[in-house]
């Protein structure tokens, strides 16, 4: 599973990010753990944590899935997760050295060789795909591949660096966790795993654009397209505006097809009417508090989300 860019990241540089650190083991360790990204992997798993106690509830009614199956889930996503993101901090060397949030990463700080990055990365992608192939089944294993190679080779590589709707398609490559996690249960495709799929796509845009309002200066510097270096804050703020709405009606319609029932409806309008406050407050008033508030919130929007479509799984209400 892939991440949604460095979408959760809040690292923070001095002005000697440039220069060649050294350290013991454990500073090592505590590097290549920094490869992974681990903040975001803890809200993909929980996204697909979700996704399978959904699959649970379709499949035979409700409770809660098979442990091993859900340890298994939790361990390949994040170690396709953590290696999506090890292979980024390869590929993104360059730009992380320009921008002061990243600027002390392992591999642009000096402190892991770049090559070392990249056969981690590809390491634990291999690791994740025969793990989830042998003992979950093999559209769960093909599917976090697949969100791995579209993060790296399409958002990574080409969208990032060339357009301002960069994060926009690349969010697929992050939406993808929950439909692991449904698949890791009933073996198949089905229409709620759409619907999760995209709750997760068109809510990587406003949280990642606020996200982006905040940096916009490190972007600059480094020469990337977001939205707000191209377009400018009043551009962005109303596209935040317009995504959220989308959002927020869109988790609602997914209570309509029945997958879901009243504990997460309840949930996904109290939650609903929060993020669209936040994305109103801000095109009301473009300021880095607001922008901050709303993307900080978002991060809790996603995880509460999820979280009561596992309550959901369990208690029926309707």
């Amino acid at each position: 599973m892939a991440n949604q860019a460095g979408q959760i990241e809040m690292e923070q540089a001095g002005p000697e990010s440039g220069r060649r650190e050294r350290g013991g083991p454990l500073r090592m360790l505590s590097d290549y753990l920094t490869l992974t990204k681990p903040p975001i992997i803890s809200l993909l798993l929980v996204t697909a944590i979700g996704g399978m106690f959904l699959a649970q509830r379709h499949t035979w009614g409700g409770g809660v899935p098979d442990l091993v199956t859900l340890l298994l889930v939790c361990a390949g996503g994040a170690l396709g997760a953590g290696g999506a993101n090890a292979i980024n901090h390869y590929l993104d060397q360059d730009i992380d050295a320009l921008m002061t949030r990243t600027a002390r990463r392992p591999v642009a700080g000096h402190r892991i060789p770049p090559r070392m990055a990249l056969a981690f990365g590809v390491g634990l992608n291999v690791a994740a795909f025969v793990l989830l192939f042998q003992w979950v089944n093999p559209l769960a294993a093909g599917l976090t591949l697949a969100a791995t190679l579209f993060y790296v080779l399409v958002y990574t590589l080409w969208l990032k660096r060339s357009t301002p709707q960069n994060i926009v398609i690349g969010g697929a490559a992050g939406s993808i966790p929950p439909v692991v996690g449904w698949v890791a249960v009933t073996g198949s495709f089905d229409l709620p795993a759409l619907y999760m799929f995209a709750i997760v796509f068109f809510w990587t845009p406003p949280h990642f654009w606020a996200l982006s309002l905040l940096i916009q200066r490190d972007y600059e510097r480094a020469g990337v397209p977001m939205l707000p270096v191209v377009a400018g804050t009043q551009k962005t703020v109303e596209n935040i505006f317009a995504y959220s709405l989308v959002l927020v009606a869109l988790t609602l319609v997914f209570a309509a097809t029945r997958a879901v029932g009243g504990v997460y409806l309840g949930a996904a309008a109290a939650l609903g009417v929060g993020f669209v406050w936040g994305a109103w407050q801000l095109f009301r008033g473009q300021t880095r508090q607001k922008a901050r508030n709303l993307y900080l919130y978002s991060l809790l929007y996603l995880a509460l989300l999820f979280g009561a479509m596992m309550a959901d799984g369990v208690y029926r209400v309707l």
